[in-house]
């Protein structure tokens, strides 16, 4: 039953963050409301939950990285895969030696292998805080996809540090030969499960509705399950349970584009998954905020392992390590982009230079966040003789120190860095956009008049008539189509005014249409059945016109 309070109060205090963020007079992203309100149930109303990080691990960080994984947009992903892998690998090493490096010289006392686990452990950026921030900072779209890619493959990288450095401190041995086979088998093996995962489950579901039916209800389910289950077979094999949520994820979206589900089936599944992610995200960030006292109030008490007594050389070393992050990523973001145009010009290539606030915003929005808790939080308690790990709660302190500062710098110096920066417009998406509407209103109406040719067989003369007039009104939809932006010498400003009216005329008329609906149904005047069915399509019109 305790149980069962938990997570009630959990989605009450995600729900009342979703309000709180419109209601404060001050603009605050929603990660940082959510954790302020876990640590008001934990410090003022004793309220807390001990986090157990295996649990949280496999409930909450399989399907929303498989959710990432599947909505991340792939073009991006592929056109920007070096740059995502250097930040993903390369950056990774790098913040895991300088980092550790420097933390062992500012804290003596903290071994140089605990050093490193508390370097690795918050290297990985997090995909759910990338795209809190993102929602208030204008980011721009190719400088976002580079984050959610590498946000999504370096969990894996950091997590692997993380568990060598901790081996280290426990056998006091390190293997440079062992730790890079095992790092190439967790991370092959974990993204190969996934995909088998993925491939598996859809065959499956493709022979079953193909011999009994498509179960809505059922489909959705193992939809939700396959995270799950991708994680769990990879944890099995002692491979990435991580990287295979993702790789699971990626390899959804090329099953989704056989088209072998119905268009009903997809708009439940994307409502459905739309609030997986809101409950998952804000539980995460609601549990963070729970920790943070009794983070706290240990790590003021492991002062003395330091050698200082004063509890403020806390926050010295806070904000070192965060300055110390965001210099090291800085460091690398531009030796990368320098190598980069090098290996272009080599190629005879002439490539412009990044903008400075580009590459300083990308060094700032490595965002820490739940991985990096739930990591850090699986620190033994003991070593093999008894002893208690080293600074184990000032570790955790930091760790949770990180995560809050990432997510408050971001949020504060994104917006200002990127305000007013003039990017060379991308030409390509209106271009696939423009070509996209043409080609299927084209399709559209070559299927309309075959349909109509078919239906209007040895049928009477009254008969065709309506047949004709079905069609041309279904056939005027699509011809706006292809009328619009046709006029060569038409002025883009007068096109894209127009297009704006046109949507505001037609989300009036909607509006008008849904409210004389609601209006017959509170008289009676049509069944409520009807009247949900009829809403429905008023409400996917509506979403299509917001696109």
């Amino acid at each position: 039953m305790h149980t069962i309070e938990i997570v009630l109060a959990m989605l009450v205090a995600v729900v009342a963050s979703g309000y709180l963020v419109r209601i404060l007079p001050f603009s605050l992203p929603l990660p940082l409301v959510q954790i302020g309100l876990g640590a008001v149930i934990s410090g003022v109303f004793n309220r807390g939950h001990t986090l157990d990080p295996e649990m949280f691990f496999l409930l909450l960080l399989p399907p929303l990285l498989f959710l990432d994984g599947w909505r991340i947009p792939k073009q991006g992903l592929l056109r920007d895969k070096t740059t995502i892998l250097e930040l993903a690998f390369g950056l990774v090493l790098f913040t895991v030696i300088g980092a550790g490096f420097m933390i062992h010289w500012m804290i003596p006392a903290m071994p140089l292998a605990v050093a490193f686990a508390l370097a690795a452990i918050i290297s990985p950026t997090d995909p759910v805080a990338v795209g809190a921030i993102a929602a208030r900072a204008p980011i721009p779209k190719r400088l976002m996809h580079i984050l959610e890619g590498e946000s999504l493959l370096n969990d894996a990288s950091g997590l692997v540090c993380f568990r060598f450095a901790v081996a280290a401190v426990m056998t006091g041995t390190f293997s440079l030969a062992s730790a890079s086979l095992t790092f190439l088998w967790v991370a092959f093996a974990g993204l190969a499960i996934g995909v088998a995962v993925t491939l598996g489950v859809s065959a499956a579901q493709r022979w079953l509705w193909g011999r009994f039916g498509e179960e809505a209800g059922a489909a959705l389910l193992v939809n939700l399950l396959i995270p799950f289950a991708a994680y769990l077979v990879a944890e099995e094999f002692h491979a990435s349970g991580i990287l295979a949520a993702v790789a699971a994820g990626i390899c959804m979206s090329y099953v989704e584009l056989t088209g072998r589900i119905s268009g009903s089936m997809r708009v439940q599944r994307a409502a459905v998954w739309s609030t997986v992610q809101f409950a998952f995200n804000g539980i995460m960030f609601v549990l963070l905020g729970e920790q943070l006292p009794g983070i706290v109030e240990r790590a003021i008490h492991s002062m003395d392992e330091t050698g200082h007594q004063s509890p403020w050389w806390l926050a010295v070393y806070v904000v070192a390590i965060n300055l110390g992050l965001v210099l090291l990523r800085l460091l690398w973001v531009w030796l990368s982009m320098r190598w980069n145009l090098f290996k272009a010009r080599m190629r005879g290539q002439q490539r412009a230079g990044t903008p400075w606030r580009v590459i300083l915003a990308t060094s700032v929005a490595g965002v820490r966040g739940a991985i990096t808790l739930a990591g850090v939080l699986t620190l033994p308690l003991m070593l093999p003789g008894g002893e208690p790990f080293p600074a184990r709660d000032l570790v955790i302190f930091l760790a949770a120190a990180v995560i809050l500062c990432s997510l408050v710098s971001a949020s504060l110096l994104l917006p200002r860095l990127l305000h007013g920066l003039e990017l060379p417009h991308d030409e390509g998406e209106a271009r696939e956009q423009d070509l996209a509407r043409k080609l299927s209103s084209r399709a559209a109406l070559a299927a309309v008049e075959k349909a109509r040719q078919k239906m209007a067989e040895n049928q009477p003369a009254t008969t065709v008539q309506l047949l004709n007039d079905a069609a041309a009104r279904v056939s005027q939809l699509y011809q706006r189509n292809l009328e619009l932006g046709d006029d060569p010498d038409a002025d883009p400003e007068q096109v894209r005014r127009m297009q704006r009216s046109y949507r505001k005329l037609r989300m009036a008329g909607l509006t008008a249409e849904r409210e004389e609906l609601f209006r017959l149904t509170r008289r009676g005047s049509i069944s409520d059945e009807l009247s949900r069915r009829l809403i429905r399509n008023l409400d996917l019109l509506e979403s299509r016109q917001r696109e």
